[in-house]
C-alpha cells in the first residue's frame, strides 16, 4: 500500500506542474501578442514594400519556368515517330487486288501495297531489288538470272521461294488465266533453278524486259488448286489476298449510299515481317468515293490523310495552309495524236502545219503549274533522245505556206480554208478535265489562226474509250506512259495500228518502214550507245512525218493533310510508284532529344 506521505508528495508535484503549464501558456500568449500580432499590424505601414517582394518572387518563378521550357525546346524538337492510321481517298471502285489482273488506280493501289515484285523503283526512279537480292543479264539481253533474298516469307508465314515466282509467270502465260499481261510474256522460258534462283530465257534480245520484273508475285501454295479459268473470279483477289508487300489484307467494308457504286473502305495492316523492314504505319485504309466532290468534302473534314486522282488543287482547298501539294513528273508524254489515215490528216503537210501553228511553250505557261516540255517521242534524258531531232518549232508563216502548198485556200472573206468546196475541219477529242479543257481551247485557237476549223469534243471517260477503240477521231489529246526505258515500240510501230493487235496503242495509225526497222533494232540492243544509234532513223522519220504534236510530261499530283514524312519521289512511272518506300512513311510527330 502507498502511505499518506507519498500521496501528498505526488499531489504537490502535480499542482506544481499544472502551475508551470499555466505560466507557460500565459507567457506564450504575451509573446505572440508582442512579437507577431503587433508586428502584423505594422505591416500595413510597409504594404508596398511587401507587395513588391511578393511580385518579384512571382516574376522570378515565371522567368525560371519559361527558361526551363526554352531550354527544353532547345534540346528537343518534334520528330516523326512510328504508328498511326493512314487513309487515302480516290474516286472509283475496288474490284481486284491480284497483280495478275489489277488495272486502274484503285486496284493497282491495293495490289502494290499487298504484293511485292522481284524488282521495284527507288525515289530516283532507278531499278532496285525488292524480293530479288540481285540480278544478272547474259547473252546480250537474252538471259536474265534472278537471285531472291534469303528467308522470304508470305504474309501467312509460309516461305516464299523461286517456285512461287515460276508459278506467277507461268500463270500469266496460260491463256486460260486471261491475264492482261499475257502478251508481254509470250515466248519467255522460265526455270526455277533452286529455292532462290530463277532464270528467264528470251527468244531474242529485249532490252526493256528487265522492267517487266516489277510485277507482283502471287503464292503458289494458295492458288495452285484453282483452275486457271477460275482465277479471275477467285475470292483471293477480292477478300483474301495474301502477298509479301508492306501491308497485309485486313478487311473490306461496303457502305451503301443508296446509289452505285457503293463506297468502300479497304483496310490493310502493317506487315511486321516485311523483308525491307517493319512498316512504320500501323494501318493503311483506302476509301473510295463516287465523285470527286464527295472525296474533297471528306478531305476537308480531315477524314483523309491524302487524295489521289486530281489534276489540279481544287479551289476549295487552295486557301488551306495545312495541305501540302506533292507534284512529281511522270515518265510519260501528253500529246495530240494525228490519225494519219484520216481524210484531211493523211497529207503530211497538213500535220506539219498544225505542229508549226502551235506555240507549245506559250500554251504551257498558262497551265497553272510547271511541267517539262516534250518535243520528241522520247523523253529528255532517255537513251536515244537527241536535241537535234525534235518536232518543228512554231512558225506561223511556214504553217500557212504548207497549207497553201497542200491546196487549202483561205479566201479573204472566209475564216477557214477550203479545197474542192470542203472546209478543212479537224475533229479533236480529249478527256473531260480542267487541264485538257484548257489545252484543247488553246490548240483550237492556234489552229484557227491558220484557217483550220477545229471541233473540240470532251466526252465522258467511258465514251472516250469507245472513240479510241474505233479510232473515230481526226486528232486526240491523250497521255501515254513510256517508263524509264526508251522503248516506244507499242506506240509507233505499224503492227500496233492493226485492229487485230492486242493493245493497239498506235493512236496515230502511224506506218513507216524506216521507223519500224529502227524501233525493232533499238529494243534488241543492250549497249546504250548502240541503242541510241539505232533509234536515229526512227527519230528522223517521226520528225519529218509529224504523226503527233508532243506537248509535255504530265505530273502525278498528291495532296496531303499535313506533312507526309518519308515521301519524296523525284520522278515516277505510274501512280502506284508513290508506294516505293511506303514502309518508311510516318505521319505522327513527338518531341524528342535532338541527339536521338
Amino acid at each position: 500500500m502507498i502511505d499518506q506521505s507519498k500521496k501528498l508528495h505526488v499531489r504537490r508535484k502535480f499542482r506544481q506542474r499544472r502551475r508551470q503549464v499555466e505560466d507557460l501558456s500565459v507567457n506564450a500568449e504575451e509573446k505572440f501578442e508582442k512579437h507577431f500580432q503587433k508586428r502584423v499590424a505594422s505591416l500595413f505601414d510597409v504594404r508596398r514594400f511587401v507587395l513588391g517582394w511578393i511580385g518579384f518572387l512571382i516574376l522570378l518563378s515565371i522567368g525560371v519556368a519559361m527558361q526551363m521550357r526554352a531550354l527544353g525546346s532547345y534540346y528537343q524538337k518534334l520528330q516523326p515517330v512510328e504508328g498511326g492510321i493512314y487513309s487515302e481517298g480516290m474516286v472509283g471502285s475496288f474490284t481486284n487486288a491480284s497483280p495478275l489482273y489489277a488495272t486502274g488506280l484503285i486496284d493497282n493501289t491495293v495490289s502494290r501495297l499487298v504484293f511485292a515484285g522481284l524488282l521495284k523503283y527507288d525515289s530516283n526512279n532507278q531499278l532496285v531489288g525488292d524480293l530479288a537480292e540481285k540480278w544478272e543479264v547474259g547473252e546480250e539481253g537474252k538471259i536474265y538470272k534472278i537471285t531472291l533474298r534469303p528467308d522470304l516469307k508470305w504474309q501467312d508465314g509460309q516461305p516464299l521461294t523461286a517456285q512461287d515466282v515460276l508459278f506467277t509467270f507461268k500463270t500469266i502465260q496460260n491463256p486460260d488465266a486471261k491475264s492482261p499481261l499475257f502478251n508481254a510474256w509470250k515466248g519467255v522460258d522460265i526455270e526455277a533453278n533452286d529455292e532462290r534462283t530463277i532464270t528467264f530465257k528470251l527468244p531474242t534480245s529485249l532490252a526493256p524486259f528487265v522492267y517487266s520484273l516489277t510485277t507482283g508475285i502471287v503464292p503458289e501454295h494458295i492458288l495452285q488448286g484453282i483452275k486457271p479459268e477460275q482465277l479471275r473470279s477467285s475470292t483471293f483477289n477480292t477478300s483474301e489476298p495474301v502477298g509479301a508487300g508492306p501491308f497485309a489484307w485486313d478487311s473490306i467494308e461496303i457502305i451503301s449510299n443508296g446509289e452505285k457504286p457503293n463506297l468502300q473502305n479497304i483496310g490493310l495492316k502493317a506487315n511486321k515481317s516485311y523483308h525491307l523492314g517493319s512498316t512504320k504505319l500501323d494501318q493503311f485504309v483506302i476509301k473510295t468515293f463516287e465523285t470527286k466532290e464527295q472525296m474533297i468534302k471528306s478531305f476537308q473534314k480531315k477524314e483523309l490523310n491524302s487524295i489521289v486522282g486530281l489534276d489540279t488543287v481544287p479551289d476549295q482547298l487552295s486557301s488551306n495552309k495545312d495541305i501540302i501539294e506533292y507534284s512529281s513528273p511522270l515518265t510519260a508524254i501528253t500529246a495530240v495524236f494525228f490519225k494519219t489515215d484520216s481524210e484531211f490528216l493523211a497529207d503530211v503537210r497538213v500535220r506539219q502545219a498544225l505542229v508549226q501553228a502551235t506555240d507549245v511553250h506559250q500554251i504551257l505557261s498558262g497551265l497553272g503549274y510547271p511541267v517539262i516540255v516534250a518535243d520528241s517521242p522520247l523523253l529528255k534524258g532517255q537513251v536515244g533522245y537527241s536535241s537535234l531531232l525534235h518536232q518543228s518549232k512554231p512558225n506561223l508563216e511556214q504553217a500557212n505556206k504548207l497549207l497553201d502548198e497542200a491546196g487549202w485556200v483561205k479566201n479573204p472573206n472566209e475564216k477557214f480554208r477550203t479545197k474542192d468546196q470542203k472546209k478543212l475541219t479537224i475533229k479533236l477529242f480529249a478527256q473531260n478535265n480542267a487541264d485538257y479543257s484548257y489545252m484543247t481551247q488553246k490548240i483550237q485557237n492556234a489552229w484557227q489562226n491558220v484557217g483550220v476549223d477545229t471541233e473540240v469534243t470532251l466526252p465522258p471517260e467511258g465514251e472516250l474509250k469507245d472513240i479510241i477503240d474505233t479510232r473515230d477521231y481526226d486528232a486526240i489529246l491523250y497521255g501515254i506512259s513510256i517508263g524509264v526505258d526508251p522503248d516506244v515500240f507499242a506506240y509507233w510501230h505499224s503492227s500496233q495500228a492493226d485492229p487485230r493487235a492486242s493493245n493497239r496503242l498506235n493512236f496515230s495509225n502511224y506506218k513507216s518502214a524506216v521507223a519500224d526497222k529502227s524501233l525493232e533494232a533499238g529494243r534488241s540492243r543492250v549497249e546504250e550507245s548502240l541503242r541510241a544509234a539505232k533509234y536515229v532513223p526512227f527519230l528522223q522519220s517521226w520528225t519529218a512525218d509529224a504523226p503527233a504534236l508532243t506537248l509535255y510530261q504530265p505530273r502525278f499530283l498528291y495532296i496531303t493533310n499535313g506533312q507526309l514524312f518519308g515521301f519524296d519521289p523525284q520522278t515516277m512511272n505510274v501512280a502506284s510508284d508513290r508506294f516505293n518506300n511506303v514502309h518508311n512513311w510516318e505521319i505522327i510527330q513527338s518531341r524528342k532529344p535532338i541527339s536521338e
